[in-house]
């Protein structure tokens, strides 16, 4: 397999995130969209580096978006537990009001 297959299946999951985030009215499906993109970006970062100079820059931008998503997913599945809590709701459009 050469470069183009990678970046083929990375820009699919880019696409399919963004569709996930466009399309969906629930916060989960929301933030596994934003996971989507995330680990397509993973996927050219390791692919390039693969094809490239074979340093360690794309797998360590890899490994500080694998974490970063890791933190990004707790402390949105905190806020969405919360907004659930607040307004027995987790569709985006009814979390709008600020309670006094």
């Amino acid at each position: 397999m050469g470069l183009g297959a990678y970046v083929a299946v990375s820009a699919a999951l880019f696409g399919l995130g963004i569709v996930c985030i466009l399309v969906r009215r629930n916060v989960l499906y929301v933030l596994m969209g934003i996971e989507m993109i995330l680990n397509a970006a993973n996927i050219n970062f390791v692919a390039f580096n693969r094809f490239g100079a074979n340093e360690l820059d794309g797998r360590m931008f890899a490994i500080f978006t694998i974490i970063l998503a890791a933190a990004e997913a707790a402390v949105a599945l905190a806020i969405v537990l919360n907004v659930f809590h607040l307004f027995n709701s987790v569709k985006p459009s009814e979390a709008d009001l600020l309670r006094e």
